[in-house]
């Protein structure tokens, strides 16, 4: 099913998937990661002006990884903003995606969050680093098939 958006979207050639509504009655859209920059400029300029969160996720292991932005159109005297959720998946071997820090500075701690655990690089984002964990840390915790550095030494001590 198709929402007002993605129907703006197809009107204007802009290239994405309909994902449906999610349990709140939301439009998720997914979008290429080569096209996710001028789209996330398009629906900044069309009143997406409140990014609310960003988050990523490993769809399964070996998989896909994905960056989740939720977007809100705020306006004077609306009571009940538009909203809308972006999801942007990358390949596993080469999980790159171009930054929403340009266009959305909230994003910031969010993508580097999202950096640090999955390790989905943010092209463009100013300060792509470790957030949470020590520099020296070795892999992207979150992901569903990662091993510890300790697992070994646990394994061997029992």
């Amino acid at each position: 099913m198709q929402g007002p958006l993605s129907t703006w979207l197809v009107k204007h050639g802009l290239i994405h998937r309909s994902l449906g509504f999610d349990y709140q009655g939301i439009e998720t859209l997914q979008i290429k990661p080569e096209d996710w920059h001028s789209i996330a400029v398009i629906l900044y300029v069309y009143g997406y002006n409140y990014l609310r969160s960003q988050c990523a996720y490993d769809v399964a292991p070996g998989g896909l990884l994905a960056s989740v932005y939720h977007l809100t159109r705020i306006d004077y005297g609306v009571d009940q903003p538009e909203e809308v959720c972006i999801k942007v998946f990358a390949s596993r071997r080469n999980p790159r995606i171009p930054s929403a820090f340009w266009v959305w500075k909230g994003v910031d701690f969010q993508e580097r969050e999202s950096y640090d655990m999955l390790g989905i690089f943010y092209d463009t984002h100013p300060r792509l680093k470790r957030i949470l964990m020590p520099e020296s840390w070795i892999g992207w915790p979150l992901r569903k098939d990662y091993i510890s550095p300790n697992f070994y030494e646990i394994q061997d001590a029992h």
